[in-house]
C-alpha cells in the first residue's frame, strides 16, 4: 500500500477544465474529487448519494429546492455544505472561479439524474 501526500494547491494547478472533476483519491466506498468550476451548473438530484461540497478557494451559492421553496446558501472559502440523497440542487460561483473537493460514494455522477454534454462517467486521477 502506498500513501500519497497531495498538496492541494498544486493540485488544482494541474488541470484547468471547469466542471470535470478529477479524482484525487478514495476513503472506503467514497471518492475524493477536486472541481474548478464557474457559472451555473444544471438543476439535478442523486436518488442514493449524499454529496459534501468543501470550498477551497472561493465563493459557492447553492441553491436548493425544498417543500418550502428554492433557497440560496453561500458557502465561502473553508466552508463546507452538505447536500442529501434526493434534494434537488443547483451549484453557482459567486465573483468567478471556485475551488472545490467533493467528498461523495464512487458512483456519484456528477450531473446526478440528469444526463447532458456536462455529464462526465470516467473521472480522470491528478
Amino acid at each position: 500500500m502506498t500513501i500519497t501526500k497531495i498538496n492541494l494547491a498544486q493540485a488544482f494547478a494541474s488541470f484547468d477544465e471547469q466542471w470535470s472533476p478529477r479524482l484525487a483519491g478514495q476513503v472506503n466506498d467514497c471518492a475524493i474529487k477536486l472541481a474548478k468550476i464557474e457559472g451555473d451548473f444544471i438543476w439535478h438530484h442523486h436518488e442514493s448519494e449524499d454529496e459534501l461540497f468543501l470550498v477551497v478557494k472561493g465563493v459557492l451559492a447553492m441553491h436548493i429546492r425544498e417543500d418550502s421553496g428554492e433557497r440560496v446558501i453561500e458557502v465561502g472559502e473553508g466552508e463546507l455544505i452538505i447536500i442529501p440523497r434526493g434534494m434537488e440542487h443547483k451549484p453557482e460561483t459567486i465573483g468567478g472561479e471556485v475551488h472545490v473537493l467533493l467528498v461523495e460514494p464512487s458512483t456519484t455522477l456528477h450531473t446526478g439524474n440528469v444526463q447532458c454534454e456536462r455529464t462526465v462517467t470516467e473521472f480522470k486521477s491528478l
